[in-house]
């Protein structure tokens, strides 16, 4: 069965402005389609994305017959990359994945809601008087020096911690070029090099913090070596906000245009509003997932070494799942929705990310009830990623 083939170059101005009507056109082409521009089998569907990304016969880590050698100048980022376990399958996954959340309790974490409280107020008492950028302001600052209190990195350095994740995660970027690279790779060396004196020292001097609690966990008598401590703090620092700050910015977005405050971020409507700004328009879109045996989905039949991209923000907007997708509805009932994946790589900081959302956005919005928009907002050229350029607002 031949497999539609649609054109949509990933970095036009339009698509990047709004993807959504493209998502609309491949999912009635059914529930698979050639992505000409990226030689990739996408889904925009909810029920096959669900099952791709639950699928033991599918996973992370590239067929070892296709695997190709490293480009030298890029060396450094994927000798970092071969530690993270985004990218590895069992039995290395499992090891790493319990270590990690041994350390990354639900009880930690829930720990922090004074701190992200109190992280929000400051913020907003630092907010100049006529028109800023919320996006700088608040919505890239919190959530970047939230993760790094947790890892126990000094917070002042939190420009740099964002500099370097925007430069790594550039890699997976449509617009990648040369010197996105060459750019990926100078701020992985920083990095590495930032926290390998972070790891040492914790290691001489232990404290409350995530890298020496990542240190410390053991499982089956072994724990993670230096280089795979390194890749997990630079992975928990970048997904740790990097999503939530794109988060944060198109909800805050959706709800100002739509003239929703304070209304509905009240102790009884905030986990439905939140849920709905993840499910509305979220951070990652595209989500890859390689085939290791037979399978079948929606009877299509996918042979080992085939790839296939999991359209995460199409698959939240399916009318098979949600009456009226396209519309923000904080109202909606809360369900479960594909933001944050599925499977074995369900995202570890989902829970943080919620709590940051459910706990900072009703704050934001008692502390300055009459925020409205200075200018129309913009998304940035990110793809696969969806998040705005700058915010600008005023404080009324």
């Amino acid at each position: 069965m031949t497999l539609p083939v649609l054109t949509q170059p990933p970095t036009d101005p339009g698509f990047v402005q709004n993807p959504y009507p493209f998502y609309e056109r491949a999912r009635a082409a059914g529930p698979f389609f050639e992505w000409a521009d990226y030689g990739l089998i996408c889904t925009p569907s909810a029920a096959a994305v669900s099952a791709v990304l639950k699928d033991r016969r599918l996973g992370r880590e590239v067929p070892a017959e296709m695997q190709t050698p490293v480009p030298a100048h890029l060396a450094p980022f994927y000798a970092v990359e071969a530690h993270s376990m985004l990218e590895l399958e069992p039995p290395r996954h499992t090891r790493l994945r319990s270590l990690v959340l041994r350390a990354f309790t639900s009880r930690r974490i829930a720990a922090l809601t004074p701190e992200i409280a109190a992280l929000s107020h400051e913020l907003i008492d630092t907010f100049p008087a006529g028109e800023f950028d919320l996006l700088t302001r608040f919505a890239q600052r919190l959530p970047v020096i939230i993760i790094a209190r947790m890892l126990g990195v000094p917070e002042d350095r939190a420009g740099d911690l964002l500099a370097w994740s925007n430069a790594m995660v550039g890699m997976y970027q449509a617009r990648r070029t040369r010197a996105t690279e060459d750019a990926a790779v100078a701020a992985t060396e920083a990095f590495v090099a930032f926290l390998r004196g972070h790891v040492e020292d914790r290691r001489r001097t232990p404290g409350d913090d995530l890298i020496t609690h990542l240190i410390a966990a053991e499982s089956e008598g072994v724990k993670l070596s230096t280089d795979e401590l390194i890749t997990t703090c630079i992975l928990l620092l970048n997904a740790g906000h990097e999503a939530t700050v794109h988060t944060l910015g198109n909800g805050i977005k959706a709800l100002l245009e739509r003239g929703y405050g304070a209304g509905v971020l009240t102790p009884d409507c905030v986990e439905a509003t939140v849920e709905e700004v993840f499910r509305h328009d979220p951070a990652l879109h595209l989500f890859t997932r390689w085939v290791y045996e037979d399978v079948e989905f929606s009877g299509r039949t996918f042979r080992r070494g085939d790839r296939i991209g999991c359209l995460l923000a199409a698959a939240n907007r399916d009318p098979q799942l949600w009456d009226d997708p396209a519309r923000f509805d904080p109202r909606r009932p809360v369900r479960p929705n594909l933001t944050f994946g599925g499977g074995l790589h369900f995202c570890v900081g989902a829970p943080l990310a919620r709590l940051e959302l459910q706990t900072a956005l009703p704050i934001l919005f008692d502390r300055l009830p009459g925020l409205t928009l200075a200018e129309p907002p913009r998304y940035a050229d990110l793809y696969h990623f969806h998040g705005l350029e700058r915010l600008m607002v005023r404080a009324a």
